[in-house]
């Protein structure tokens, strides 16, 4: 940690042009705001880092459809219609702020083919963070060349909060096959799904960064 290919890590764009870059995506649309407010919103953002839409300002169920990879748009599976009732689990603070950054992104591929309950305490013992659905789509919309088939990622650090602690379910982000309930007309397009936390898939790495700031 962090490993696996080469990538680009979005920090490289200056913040300006990342909002900028919200603002094509229609992000201050989805927020209910018009686009000088949504810019302001950015106002004490210094330094490098990705610049992260919070669940306060616009859900991630509302975000994915903003994704495109390929000209596909976003899409949520199915069954995952309650996607923004997962949240930061107890180990991760999100700064308070409608748009914050983190920095260090990593897709963590050598974490291929573990369990999220096992790739937890390793991103943890390397002083990282894990990602958050919404953090995760952010990521994409400014680098959406960091979803690759077989390269694909989860997004442990959300999850939703049950009477008996945490449902097991795990979101993530990869690329459709077409198949079953996707529909042809997603073949190729992100999709926001989820996996057990007990499972393994050697095809999803578990994103991580190295700091949050507001």
């Amino acid at each position: 940690m962090p490993g696996g290919r080469d990538l680009r890590d979005a920090v490289a764009i200056p913040v300006t042009d990342q909002v900028e870059a919200l603002v094509a995506r229609a992000v201050p649309q989805a927020a209910g705001m018009s686009e000088r407010r949504f810019r302001s919103l950015a106002a004490g953002l210094t330094g490098a880092g990705l610049v992260c839409v919070h669940p306060s300002l616009v859900p991630a169920s509302q975000l994915a459809p903003l994704l495109r990879v390929g000209g596909r748009a976003g899409f949520v599976v199915q069954d995952m219609t309650d996607l923004d009732e997962f949240v930061p689990i107890a180990s991760v603070d999100v700064p308070q702020r409608p748009l914050y950054l983190l920095s260090g992104i990593d897709r963590g591929d050598t974490l291929r083919g573990m369990t999220p309950d096992a790739a937890l305490p390793v991103i943890a013992d390397a002083g990282r963070t894990p990602l958050t659905i919404g953090e995760g789509i952010s990521w994409l919309l400014q680098d959406p060349a960091r979803l690759e088939p077989g390269h694909c990622f989860m997004c442990a650090a959300s999850r939703k909060p049950t009477a008996r602690g945490s449902d097991a379910r795990v979101p993530a982000i990869w690329i459709s096959r077409g198949t079953g309930r996707d529909g042809i007309a997603r073949r190729n397009a992100p999709k926001i799904g989820w996996c057990w936390a007990g499972n393994q898939h050697d095809w999803l790495g578990f994103a991580s960064a190295a700091a949050r700031r507001g």
